[in-house]
């Protein structure tokens, strides 16, 4: 697909931001799909730690990632944790997803961070079969939920 453009996101972009987490939510099939106010985006959005990536063709909103920084307590660099990745469903299967994963491991080469991680439920074969496509290593590991509420 042509005319593709892969973005960094901030506090300007908060309708852009809107479509895209509405987006993500459609692809992961939320039920209730919802967006937070204007105040919580602009905050979000403005956190140098949280970063948004944005792929857009003639200006429509095609899917994108959102991912935050993990400073590291005994080096100076930090890590990235992947929180979504997704892209509408009528442009999946056309690389589009790995373009925001090399996106965002440039990101990571040009601001100290060393290393990208995400997670995906191993009964979601879909995206496990990605993100093996994008060329990470591939660890086992027991993930726990507290429930804070």
């Amino acid at each position: 697909m042509s005319n593709i453009i892969i973005r960094k996101i901030g506090k300007e972009d908060i309708a852009t931001a809107r479509r895209l987490f509405l987006i993500l939510q459609e692809v992961f099939e939320v039920k209730e799909p919802s967006v937070a106010d204007e105040m919580h985006l602009t905050r979000l959005l403005t956190d140098e730690r949280f970063i948004c990536f944005v792929v857009t063709a003639n200006d429509k909103v095609l899917g994108g990632l959102t991912a935050y920084e993990l400073p590291m307590y005994h080096t100076a660099y930090s890590e990235c944790y992947i929180y979504d990745v997704g892209v509408h469903a009528n442009y999946q299967r056309m690389g589009i997803g790995k373009q925001l994963i090399a996106a965002l491991k440039e990101y990571c080469r040009t601001h100290n961070i060393k290393t990208m991680f995400v997670e995906a439920q191993e009964a979601d074969g879909h995206a496990i079969e990605f993100y093996r496509s994008t060329g990470a290593d591939e660890e086992r590991v027991v993930h726990f939920n507290y429930d804070c509420e």
